[in-house]
């Protein structure tokens, strides 16, 4: 289904490399944004990445400058005054020295958007420090609320400081100041930190960590909080051939329609919302039970049983069967967004 040009008009000067601002405003170009693309003489560093560069960059219109040339520069500001918006990727006071700054920029276009990403954010003892997606999920908080239940760290292929720290979080700042400028004509810069972007997200394991707090005599770690391997009806299990099965069945209606399809309903009522404690011998002994049972079959059985079931319980997919799943196979760049229609 074609995504509805919703940004049709929208005219981004995208100054941004690697990851991060590509990636958002690859977002807005599918929704109709017209990119222009500026790179340095030497390219965006992920060009010898041909597939990630493509991925991030097509249908963009790619223009280079030499941020060293006052002459290029100049090229650069006389195309703001016909831009909407301007996203950039450098490190704090790069603009300034560049004479591209928000005072200068406004004066040449007072209803310009401009969107910073950074790293840490603009101000204080960490604003001129490099880094890279591992060290915001590190620094922020997130990283450690990846580890398995051994409490082994996970090294994610999946650069969420970078995405949802960053693209994420300056495709919404974008879209707010631009919103904000079609009722007052005047645009603003702002920030996108991505490790506070990170940080911001750990509304669930701050809120279940406090609340198993006293139960425990501590803050949860690895394995211990709601939602990282604690309950038996959430959790992921090994199956006979090394796979694994995703049991999502968080709410009692879902670990019910879980238990039907495990053929054991005298588990039904061994559940959090029954008053199974989070951490009990109970809770332990249900999650060995369901284990023993899941790795008695392997994840095809699985998947064929579930498949019809209303149970939040899914084969966890490599890359490539996910791929050639049902929901994504037909598009070339799927998006989440679609028009719904009829």
């Amino acid at each position: 289904m074609d995504v509805p040009l919703l940004l049709s008009g929208l005219r981004v000067l995208d100054l941004t490399r690697n990851l991060p601002g590509p990636f958002a405003t690859r977002l807005l170009a599918d929704l109709g944004a017209t990119i222009v693309k500026v790179e340095p003489p030497e390219g965006d560093p992920a060009r010898p990445l041909a597939a990630l560069f493509e991925a991030l960059n097509h249908g963009k219109e790619c223009r280079t400058v030499d941020f060293r040339s006052s002459a290029d520069l100049d090229r650069l500001r006389a195309w703001v005054q016909e831009a909407d918006v301007l996203l950039d990727s450098f490190r704090p006071g790069v603009l300034q020295g560049l004479g591209l700054d928000a005072a200068t920029l406004h004066a040449l276009n007072p209803r310009l958007v401009m969107v910073s990403i950074t790293g840490y954010g603009q101000h204080g003892p960490w604003a001129q420090k490099a880094g890279h997606d591992l060290n915001f999920m590190a620094l922020s908080g997130v990283l450690d609320q990846m580890r398995a239940p051994t409490g082994e760290l996970a090294l994610s292929n999946v650069q969420w400081g970078d995405l949802a720290g960053g693209s994420a979080m300056a495709c919404i700042a974008v879209l707010a100041a631009v919103f904000e400028m079609q009722r007052t004509g005047q645009g603003r810069h702002l920030d996108v930190s991505m490790v506070h972007g990170l940080h911001a997200q750990l509304v669930m394991p701050r809120a279940t960590g406090a609340m198993l707090a006293p139960l425990l005599g501590r803050r949860p770690g690895a394995g211990e909080d709601l939602l990282n391997g604690v309950l038996p009806c959430y959790n992921l299990y090994a199956t006979q051939d090394r796979r694994h099965l995703a049991v999502g069945a968080l709410e009692l209606k879902f670990w019910k329609a879980a238990c039907e399809v495990f053929d054991r309903p005298d588990w039904v009522q061994r559940h959090w919302q029954r008053g199974q404690l989070p951490g009990s011998p109970d809770c332990a002994e249900l999650r060995a039970e369901v284990a023993q049972l899941v790795a008695s079959q392997p994840l095809a059985v699985w998947s064929e049983r579930f498949a019809q079931a209303d149970a939040c319980v899914t084969p966890v997919l490599m890359l490539e069967e996910a791929q050639a799943h049902p929901l994504f196979v037909g598009g070339a760049h799927p998006q989440p967004w679609a028009e719904i229609t009829g």
